[in-house]
């Protein structure tokens, strides 16, 4: 009887999941010296949602290429040089994030005002654009680039137990019938809610405590109509809608759209559960169609579309892990806590995560004080980040059938993520402590207060003093021209607003222009 040899690794770091997050995570640390071992459940090409980049997302990257010199990485900042340098990695153009708001069994109709419309650009012109990322070959490049940069690589691999030995945490498992047992000094979860660490360790999941139980509903599709198509603008828009995060809001949830380069557009729905009850979402394909028949606008944008893929019914889109560290391993966020993908959060709560613990595992060593009392205060920050994004959205959410209400409560968000990518390319990072400001000692409060008063909808002079209030929290971090009534609610990018608030950066008006040249600001504007 001839015995199947076991598979026998000892590591430094051992990454559970390839996804992008574990998969850059391991690029940076075999570019310190380390050893790492990338741990992969299934098999790339993969299908994964959690799609669409924002720019403190792509800056994010740029900074975690330049620290750990990955010019492989690089590319990926941007559309431009995306479609230069990496034309084979399907993606998708994002110049911004669309919102239209509808009324059940409604044509979608709008005001000269843009009343039912939300429209915030990220770029002036495509070369510097996010992007949308086709994650079956984006994740499966970036695993490829760590397995060439030294990461060893085991895919298809089910781990199924983990402890704790001599300072060492072991991981037991299979691999297409053969036994893997890895030893590692270090142990980083990247794969997903409800991930290995999750289960192996018994860990608790917290309740949500302002966003509803919500529901998923979502595939890919070819052939879908583009918006602008089928409702031409009669004015120049900040950006073609449809090249962007396409958001159709409606009373209890909203659909997404996300258009790659490769004819596919990934599209799908986040619910509540009694709007998810009204429509069947859990008949999947028999779900979506009736979704469709209650919003005629979205109906006819879909009357070509044929799915590549099955429906994927979700019962529940938000976790949240009530522990992210301890001794010996930590979480990337992005295996922490998913909210919701409202506002494309996930991407830059994930890379800040990464950061923050790559830098956590160079200055600090195992078995250390200093290590431990690291990764408590990377619990903290990651579940407090969670908090204000949790309860942003979950504020969103009760105002969906208030479409002027969540236009000015979406403002906080577009402030913050603005305000704290500039301060960042200004060399001053340390104004925008915390994903959405929310360390920063005025703005965080204000966030939290805001998003509370909405979510219990005011009327009359209470809901005034809101607005007011929403409007103050904004002033002082507004460099996108956000305050300005005269744009209703189309905001461009405009190199002038940045320029206008170099003040609030402390900054010169020389520095900014620095900036605004060095990351192609200043470059004509691309033709619609």
């Amino acid at each position: 009887m001839t015995l199947t040899p076991s598979i026998r690794i000892d590591t430094d770091v051992a990454i559970i999941g390839s996804g992008f997050g574990g998969s850059l995570t391991a690029l940076a640390l075999r570019a310190r010296g380390q050893r790492v071992v990338l741990i992969e459940r299934g098999r790339h090409p993969r299908f994964a949602i959690g799609e669409s980049s924002t720019p403190l997302a792509n800056l994010l990257i740029e900074e975690l290429a330049s620290r750990y010199d990955l010019p492989q990485v690089r590319p990926f900042c941007k559309w431009g040089s995306w479609q230069r340098l990496r034309p084979d990695i399907a993606c998708g153009l994002k110049r911004g994030f669309t919102f239209l708001f509808h009324q059940r069994g409604q044509e979608f109709a709008d005001t000269d005002e843009h009343q039912r419309q939300l429209l915030v650009a990220a770029s002036p012109h495509d070369a510097i654009a996010d992007t949308h990322w086709y994650r079956p070959q984006f994740d499966q490049a970036l695993a490829e680039e760590a397995q060439r940069a030294g990461a060893e690589y085991l895919d298809m691999t089910r781990l199924e137990c983990w402890s704790h030995h001599g300072g060492n945490s072991i991981l037991d498992g299979e691999r297409e019938g053969r036994p893997v047992r890895v030893s590692a000094r270090f142990v980083i979860d990247a794969s997903g809610p409800r991930g290995f660490l999750h289960r192996a360790l018994h860990l608790e999941e917290t309740p949500l405590r302002w966003l509803p139980p919500t529901q998923g509903l979502y595939t890919h599709f070819e052939e879908v109509e583009r918006w602008d198509r089928l409702y031409p603008s009669v004015e120049c828009p900040p950006y073609p809608l449809d090249d962007a995060a396409l958001h159709h809001v409606f009373p209890g949830g909203w659909i997404w759209m996300l258009r790659f380069n490769n004819g596919i557009t990934s599209a799908g729905a986040a619910l509540t559960d009694e709007a998810a009850a009204a429509i069947g979402a859990a008949d999947a394909a028999a779900g979506w169609t009736r979704l469709l028949t209650s919003l005629p606008s979205v109906e006819r944008q879909f009357r070509r579309a044929r799915a590549t893929l099955p429906f994927v019914h979700a019962p529940r889109v938000a976790f949240r892990s009530a522990r992210v560290s301890g001794p010996g391993w930590a979480m990337l966020p992005s295996a922490a806590g998913v909210i919701d993908p409202l506002l494309s959060t996930g991407f830059p709560l994930t890379l800040l995560g990464i950061l923050r613990l790559l830098d956590l595992l160079e200055r600090t060593k195992p078995g250390d004080d200093d290590r431990e009392a690291a990764l408590a205060a990377y619990e903290r920050t990651t579940l407090a980040e969670l908090d204000a994004t949790e309860q942003l959205v979950g504020a969103l959410y009760a105002t969906m059938d208030d479409p002027p209400l969540f236009k000015r409560l979406g403002l906080l968000y577009f402030a913050a993520a603005s305000f704290s990518e500039a301060a960042r390319r200004l060399g001053r990072g340390a104004l925008a402590p915390g994903f959405l400001l929310s360390s920063h000692p005025a703005f965080g409060p204000e966030l939290a207060a805001c998003a509370s008063l909405a979510a219990a909808r005011p009327e009359g002079s209470a809901r005034r003093a809101l607005e007011r209030r929403i409007d103050a929290a904004i002033e002082p971090f507004d460099s996108a021209g956000l305050l300005d009534s005269s744009r209703r609610d189309w905001y461009p990018v405009r190199a002038d607003d940045l320029l206008a608030s170099a003040a609030k950066f402390g900054a010169t008006r020389e520095e900014v222009l620095a900036v605004l040249e060095r990351t192609g600001m200043l470059a004509t504007r691309h033709p619609h």
